[in-house]
């Protein structure tokens, strides 16, 4: 089989890894579609996606952002491309007439072992949850969300301190990596897809991985320490877990960056504080302490804890983290 003509869908920076492999294997990408450009920041400066920016540094044409993926003229144009196959990373889902566009098919990657952690965020998740093992999958798409037949998937421990953002890099070359032989086993006729059903036999239940919503991000000190250092691992960098420091007179929200845990017994208060007022901070959980290590107030720049504590009287806020009334 001769090699097909591609047309790329993806819009954040995980998505750009696979872009650029297919370039650089020679893959021939006839368009790329990506989300519209939008205001971001506190100045709502127009933003182009980390799709678009490659795509545009690399000179392919066209690039195409529909703001309705069923909209006639953006259907119109992407059938007068003559793709063979499409390849989706980190997009919206697709209506039928476009994924069933492509004589080849379409295909997706995922970050994520499937039929396990289907949904928008299985990164975020799986660190969540406390696996200890994740991957990557290629599929093809059908009508529902990530339940397409598997063609290939690559398995990969998480590290213990790992967070989502370092398991997201690991993720993204691997995944990039694993188009690549998807592709070759299309182009040689050898693949041997697998159906998500026979798959769902080996799991006793699936875990979902939907959008964050920053009601997600809010920390429960009345859980245990390792399901709370996981939160922080499985939200940072970004959006992060966070919480409040509060007194009588005022409440600062902060986020944790990065955590240690401590598991012991103690008496205290889940939420109360603990420190020395210079280099440490601890958060009393169900079954130990959370050593905050690198955290962020509200309008002041991440900091680690010793660095904090110059600036901040922890002593001024010994009551309880609770969330604001």
């Amino acid at each position: 089989m001769k090699a097909p003509r591609i047309v790329f869908m993806g819009t954040p920076e995980f998505a750009v890894s696979t872009l650029g492999s297919l370039l650089m294997n020679g893959f021939n990408v006839a368009g790329v579609v990506t989300a519209p450009d939008k205001p971001s920041g506190r100045g709502r400066k127009i933003t182009k996606s980390a799709v678009k920016n490659f795509a545009e540094f690399s000179n392919l044409q066209p690039i195409m952002q529909p703001v309705n993926l069923k909209d006639p003229e953006f259907i119109g144009a992407l059938k007068k491309l003559n793709a063979d196959l499409f390849i989706v990373v980190a997009f919206r889902m697709l209506p039928e007439e476009v994924w069933k566009m492509p004589p080849l098919g379409t295909i997706n990657l995922h970050a994520s072992l499937l039929p396990d952690y289907r949904g928008a965020a299985p990164i975020n998740h799986a660190i969540i949850n406390g696996e200890t093992t994740t991957g990557v999958t290629t599929f093809f798409i059908d009508e529902k969300i990530d339940t397409g037949n598997i063609i290939l998937r690559e398995e990969v421990p998480i590290f213990p301190f790992e967070n989502a953002g370092d398991l997201h890099d690991r993720l993204m070359k691997l995944g990039a990596r694993l188009v690549i032989r998807t592709l070759a086993e299309i182009s040689e006729n050898k693949v041997k897809i697998q159906d998500q059903s026979n798959l769902l036999k080996q799991h006793k239940k699936l875990n979902p991985a939907p959008k964050i919503h920053a009601e997600d991000c809010i920390i429960d000190w009345n859980k245990e320490t390792i399901k709370i250092h996981n939160l922080v691992r499985g939200l940072a960098p970004s959006p992060c877990a966070r919480s409040w420091f509060r007194n009588d007179f005022t409440t600062v929200s902060f986020k944790i960056f990065e955590s240690r845990p401590e598991l012991t017994n103690h008496s205290l208060k889940p939420g109360s504080i603990l420190s020395d007022g210079k280099y440490y901070i601890k958060i009393t959980c169900s079954d130990g302490f959370l050593n905050i290590t690198s955290l962020q107030v509200e309008g002041k720049k991440r900091m680690s804890t010793v660095e904090f504590l110059r600036g901040f009287r922890i002593s001024d806020f010994s009551t309880p983290v609770i969330e604001p009334a």
